[in-house]
């Protein structure tokens, strides 16, 4: 059991360059293309502007930039690049395409690209976001560099597009500068990379890939994954509460190391919040939940769905936890403090009316994590941090509240 208190700013656990997430690409952009990278005409966006919301990761910032697609043969590529950044996620204030026409938003290498055509049909182009001003964000690019391009044959005057803001990823220790809740690493870091239990934990594993990373409105980030049959994703309500949040949020499936401590996390699926269902009322004694969809449901269905426990679970109970703490790429916490020893269990199935506690490893960006007990039933959803009796929603409770609104039969 763990006794000792060991608790760590929101970001602070470092478990190499894998489990941080935070892929930078190295090659200058300048070198790589014909043009120069814009350069933002303000060092922030407005302080109103930026991102902040109590208990949740604070990953990014928002900068302002003036550029412009044109069809003239030298202005159909911009790149946004902002040294070290581990995403960059760029506004359209207009889009102004001929039919035929489109442009895409790209990393360097091509490997992550979306395109958006004079309609943006998600039907027929990609996803994006929006915040309820005019124009509309682009889905993020994983590493410090977005290659925007407008494809076209024509050869006529006038602009395409217009950039005026993007969103760009903190580094590491950025990360660690601006959060400074603590949050409840108890003892030991005994999480791992969710590919290191592929074979050793192989229903983990697989449980854990219905799990996703939420980027909410460009600069924080929480954990939400998938319930019941159909079109039905859970999170915190202090990860997110509103219709125009939901909307203005990414999540991202699959985002996780291809071996075990490994440097090499993909981008994954990415897709947009829809519709805002249901958030759990009450004010601090209450079940912390958010109930909403994704829009291209279709793309993230193969990744697999869990389901709530309908009754109480009990003191004693094995559980685990999978989930992006730090915005890191996916990992699991199975073990107390060390690999192969106590495995993590409910402390205290009624820790209070709404919660059960528990000492599994956490740490800021787990809002809204499943926990799970042995039989792969979510138990609980994750959110507070304060060792030795880090935190969950009884899922129970939250079933009987959201049953009419999903399908948990499985």
């Amino acid at each position: 059991m763990k006794h000792t208190l060991r608790r760590l700013r929101t970001a602070a656990v470092a478990l190499g360059a894998c489990t941080l997430g935070l892929s930078v690409l190295s090659v200058p952009a300048a070198e790589a293309y014909s043009v120069q990278p814009l350069a933002p005409h303000s060092a922030r966006a407005p302080e109103s502007d930026q991102f902040s919301a109590e208990g949740v990761t604070t990953v990014g910032e928002l900068r302002t930039v003036d550029g412009s697609l044109s069809y003239a043969r030298d202005g159909r590529t911009q790149v946004i690049r902002h040294p070290g950044a581990s995403y960059v996620k760029v506004h359209f204030s207009s889009l102004r395409l001929a039919h035929g026409d489109y442009v895409t938003v790209s990393s360097p290498d091509g490997r992550e690209s979306y395109r958006y055509d004079r309609d943006l049909n998600r039907a027929t182009g990609s996803d994006y976001t929006t915040d309820g001003q005019p124009g509309f964000w682009a889905m993020s690019v994983e590493g410090d560099t977005a290659v925007v391009t407008l494809h076209s044959s024509r050869s006529t005057r006038g602009t395409a597009a217009t950039i005026d803001r993007f969103w760009r990823g903190y580094d590491p220790t950025e990360i660690k500068q601006h959060n400074f809740s603590t949050q409840s690493v108890c003892s030991t870091d005994a999480r791992r990379d969710v590919v290191c239990y592929q074979a050793s934990h192989p229903n983990e594993y697989a449980r854990g890939r219905a799990v996703a990373r939420l980027l909410i409105s460009g600069g924080g980030m929480c954990t939400t994954w998938r319930v019941g049959n159909t079109n039905r994703m859970l999170t915190n309500k202090h990860c997110f509460s509103t219709q125009s949040a939901v909307s203005g949020s990414e999540m991202q499936f699959n985002y996780q190391c291809a071996t075990c401590g490994g440097a090499n996390p993909g981008a994954g699926t990415k897709v947009s919040g829809a519709t805002l269902y249901k958030v759990s009322s009450g004010g601090s004694g209450e079940l912390d939940y958010a109930l909403y969809s994704v829009n291209n449901f279709t793309s993230i269905q193969g990744f697999g769905t869990l389901y709530l426990r309908t009754t109480a679970t009990t003191t004693g109970t094995r559980m685990y936890i999978p989930g992006h703490g730090d915005g890191s790429p996916k990992r699991l916490s199975i073990y107390e403090d060390t690999q192969n020893g106590v495995t993590c269990t409910v402390k205290n199935a009624n820790y209070n009316t709404w919660n059960i506690s528990y000492s599994c490893d956490t740490s800021g960006g787990n809002s809204g994590s499943p926990v799970l007990d042995s039989s792969h039933r979510v138990i609980a959803l994750h959110h507070l941090g304060g060792c030795p009796s880090n935190q969950g929603a009884k899922a129970h409770l939250i079933y009987n509240e959201i049953a009419s609104l999903i399908d948990n039969n499985g």
